[in-house]
């Protein structure tokens, strides 16, 4: 029983593995090498946490043809991306370029970043500011209650207690 179950394993395992290959007729292992690269730059679309060569979604596995076929056709990397950014805008690409659109992409997380280094540095400085008030003012009454006027004491000192 154990021993089936183990096949039974394996076998689901391997048919898995078998679905997430997508098999192309490369000429040579340059182009192979070529094609693995130009997808590892394009986003999937559907993931977009992923890029092309990894993603297991239906569109992705449309893009990976349809990359392969222009690829065929003796098309650059260049144009073949320049075609899916007019197709499905630069979001496609992985490492998309600085430019006036982009802007927010590549400089949004540092100054994001640098509003939060502000804000906690004002904080710090506010609290540290209160702090040293609180023992300014805890100075200032230890040291009128250490003046010696007893005039100023509400407990009358020939009181017995």
């Amino acid at each position: 029983m154990k021993r089936a179950l183990l096949v039974f394993i394996l076998l689901i395992a391997g048919l898995h593995a078998a679905f997430a290959i997508d098999p192309l007729p490369f000429t040579d292992r340059a182009e192979e090498v070529r094609f693995q690269n130009l997808t590892r730059q394009l986003r999937c679309l559907v993931c977009q946490n992923q890029d092309l060569a990894d993603s297991e979604a239906d569109l992705a596995k449309d893009l990976r043809r349809q990359v392969f076929q222009m690829m065929q056709a003796g098309k650059t990397d260049d144009e073949i991306k320049q075609y899916l950014v007019s197709r499905y805008n630069i979001f496609v690409l992985y490492d998309p370029p600085l430019q006036a659109g982009t802007w927010l992409l590549w400089f949004g997380p540092f100054a994001f970043l640098a509003l939060g280094a502000f804000i906690v540095v004002r904080i710090l400085r506010k609290r540290q500011d209160q702090w040293g008030q609180t023992r300014l003012i805890n100075a200032n009454e230890t040291a009128n209650h250490n003046s010696g006027s007893i005039e100023s004491d509400p407990i009358d000192p020939e009181e017995d207690w």
